[in-house]
């Protein structure tokens, strides 16, 4: 693999840590900023709902840009919206950073998709993929347990003077690293970029990126209160449990990615399938203590090893023309699919069958992901053979 996919992971590993640390900071910000826990949790909801909105906005404004030139924008808008966030006075100047900082997500994982097929060979384009998307599973990994403790020990700002600090390098290796020659902009405009985006086959992979990933997190929200009041651990095994998610990320990821090089369309359904698998079973794992452990490592796995698939398969239906665009598409899917996962959760917890239902229910989001995936290969069967394209709609 070339350096330049180690540059976008560098990238991806400071993204990473942006979205997820603050999990961890929640309290240490509220006390600060004088706000309640619930204000605070809302700079989470707040970084999902940049990602969403700024994914589209910022693709199509940079559009007719050299791909490493966004890239280079992009780490400049993340590192400066982190310096924000160190410096924020007060609590809705640290939404904002926060909104700002979330702009650039979708739109580094939708163009840097999109340069990471276009730096290997034809079957290794989701393999590359994957490797960009391991900054992410570290950063789960190593970038936000140090950061919470980083947080927790010198102020909550130290993070963000941190992770300003990983931007700055990122921004660098990238501009070493990432090849110019490779990075230019397929030559389409707004019109043809927007039209791919009505395909049936981009749109029917919005969808099962979201569903999946709902599945995800309506789940992974609540992984503490699952493992402390069902399984019955104490709240300090949580933090070291979730290094097992961890693991279990970074080895689904790869796999994810190696098994879309050899086969797409089986590697889409095959994901959803065991995602489902795991997420259902688990509802019994979280019973014994070991199991619940091997279980949230599966979880990680699962989750991670739909990621490559799901971005190739938006990748190659928007093949043409508006592939950036498509791609931050679902980047912005992904983090919908986090907001509808967790609210899901919620209500099963609150006005539903409670916090023991909300695995199997989990479950019911891949399957119904598994029947729209299916659809669309119906749908490119069809137009294999011949079906007009009004009809297919």
């Amino acid at each position: 693999m070339p350096l330049a996919l180690y540059a976008l992971a560098a990238g991806a590993f400071g993204i990473g840590v942006t979205e997820f640390v603050i999990m961890g900071l929640l309290l240490d910000v509220s006390t600060d900023l004088g706000v309640s826990i619930s204000a605070a949790g809302q700079l989470i909801s707040g970084y999902a709902l940049g990602v969403v909105v700024g994914a589209p906005l910022l693709t199509i404004a940079t559009g007719r840009w050299p791909r490493k030139t966004v890239l280079l924008t992009l780490m400049a808008i993340f590192t400066l919206g982190n310096l924000a966030c160190a410096l924020a006075p007060d609590y809705w100047t640290l939404m904002g950073a926060r909104v700002l900082t979330a702009f650039a997500h979708g739109t580094f994982f939708g163009v840097g998709s999109v340069v990471a097929t276009g730096l290997v060979a034809p079957n290794k384009k989701a393999s590359a993929i994957a490797l960009m998307f391991t900054g992410l599973t570290i950063a789960n990994i190593l970038g936000v347990p140090f950061g919470t403790w980083l947080g927790q020990a010198f102020g909550w700002r130290a993070t963000f003077w941190a992770v300003t600090l990983v931007g700055i390098v990122a921004f660098a290796i990238i501009l070493l690293l990432v090849p110019r020659n490779k990075a230019a902009l397929e030559k389409s405009d707004l019109r043809g970029d927007l039209a791919v985006l009505g395909r049936a086959p981009v749109l029917l992979g919005f969808a099962i990126t979201v569903l999946g990933y709902a599945g995800v997190f309506a789940v992974f929200t609540y992984i503490a209160p699952l493992l402390t009041e069902i399984t019955g651990f104490e709240e300090a095994a949580v933090s070291p449990i979730l290094l097992v998610f961890g693991g279990g990320l970074i080895a689904g990821n790869l796999a994810g990615g190696k098994f879309a090089d050899r086969s797409l369309a089986p590697s889409v359904l095959g994901s959803l399938v065991v995602l489902a698998l795991v997420l259902g079973t688990m509802t019994f794992a979280l019973h014994s203590p070991a199991m619940a452990v091997i279980y949230v490592g599966l979880l990680g796995a699962a989750a991670f090893a739909t990621v490559a698939p799901l971005q190739m398969w938006v990748l190659e239906k928007a093949e043409g023309a508006g592939q950036s665009l498509a791609s931050s598409f679902n980047i912005a899917a992904f983090n919908l699919g986090n907001a509808a996962g967790a609210w899901l959760g919620g209500v099963v917890i609150a006005h539903g069958p409670g916090l023991g239902a909300v695995t199997w229910v989990a479950a019911l989001l891949p399957l119904s992901a598994l029947a729209v995936a299916a659809l669309a290969l119906r749908l490119d069967r069809s137009s294999v053979l011949g079906v007009p394209a009004s009809a297919r709609s």
